[in-house]
């Protein structure tokens, strides 16, 4: 579950760093989907019993 782990917690940076930047753009579309694909990433986590990095306030 390494591998997996990795994955979904560089997908949740990735998705993270892309939220702050819609919602410094003011673009709410982008925001939403960035939002979505995080909650997404979290529930597959959770159901996989893998523990999550807070995000990064960068």
């Amino acid at each position: 579950m390494g591998e997996l782990s990795r994955m979904i917690q560089q997908r949740l940076d990735d998705a993270y760093a892309s939220l702050r930047s819609a919602h410094a753009d003011g673009d709410t579309y982008l925001a939403d989907i960035r939002q979505e694909e995080i909650n997404d990433l979290r529930r597959i986590a959770a159901n996989n019993d893998i523990g999550v990095e807070a995000p990064r306030c960068d």
